[in-house]
């Protein structure tokens, strides 16, 4: 597998996988994906040598227009952030590192971009203890939680500060 740049070739496996996990993330159209992808900092995938995406990772930075409840309250907080809009990795793929990997990717960029902090939410009610032990490995430190959407989900508001930190994470 391979990190590289999201292409629009890719859009349709990207929302596949987003439609796959959907119980854990916001619903994604086209058009959607296509706001998103224009608005980001950062859109990578974990792909094979014949273009199946295995994983793909989705990042904002401050200053965007973007409508999700999540990143208004870190904009409202936080000055200058990268914000984990999703990232999702394909049910026959996890276990194998694809999110370490891509977030490793991410982070480079995030020191590379001189990004102070990286923010993101994960699921409380109903649980994500994958992602929760995920983050907590990685060094993100809840900041604050909100009920969120239709569904009314309890999110965890995570950050993980990349002040005086330039080794791997």
């Amino acid at each position: 597998m391979t990190i590289r740049d999201v292409v629009a070739a890719d859009f349709p496996q990207i929302l596949a996988l987003n439609e796959a996990h959907v119980h854990f993330l916001s619903p994604l159209d086209a058009p959607r994906l296509a706001m998103l992808h224009a608005q980001a900092a950062y859109h990578r995938v974990s792909a094979d040598a014949r273009g199946t995406v295995g994983a793909f990772l989705l990042a904002l930075r401050d200053g965007q227009a973007y409508d999700s409840l999540n990143y208004r309250w870190f904009a409202s907080r936080y000055p200058r952030f990268l914000y984990i809009d999703r990232i999702v990795i394909a049910s026959e793929q996890q276990g194998r590192g694809l999110g370490h990997a891509l977030y490793d990717d991410l982070l480079a960029f995030a020191r590379a971009s001189d990004v102070p902090l990286v923010s993101c939410e994960i699921d409380e009610d109903p649980p994500n203890p994958v992602s929760m032990r995920f983050h907590q490995l990685r060094g993100f430190r809840e900041v604050g939680s909100q009920v969120v959407g239709t569904r009314r989900k309890r999110v965890s508001l995570q950050v993980l500060s990349l002040e005086g930190s330039h080794g791997p994470a």
